[in-house]
């Protein structure tokens, strides 16, 4: 899996311990996922997980920061990233 974009948290009702409310996420592709409606979200756990895809808006970042999301997290070429979070 890859990472595909950037979405805001909007709603966090029945995972107040996975996702936070105002804050952006990392989402990573998944065809099937959201065939089901659902988007796979890299949460506060660190953990990527299927959330139905109405609990996020898309958003579109410049590159400076992009950059910056990037440098909050752990990404290697060859493994599923870690936490990727940050607060606006």
């Amino acid at each position: 899996m890859s990472l595909k974009k950037w979405v805001l948290c909007i709603n966090n009702e029945g995972y107040p311990a996975s996702l936070e409310l105002r804050k952006v996420y990392a989402v990573l592709d998944d065809e099937d996922g959201e065939r089901m409606g659902c988007i796979r979200v890299i949460d506060e756990e660190g953990e990527d997980y299927l959330y139905p895809s109405n609990m996020f808006v898309a958003l579109e970042v410049s590159q400076p920061v992009e950059e910056r999301l990037l440098s909050l997290s752990s990404f290697s070429a060859s493994s599923r990233p870690a936490h990727v979070s940050a607060s606006l």
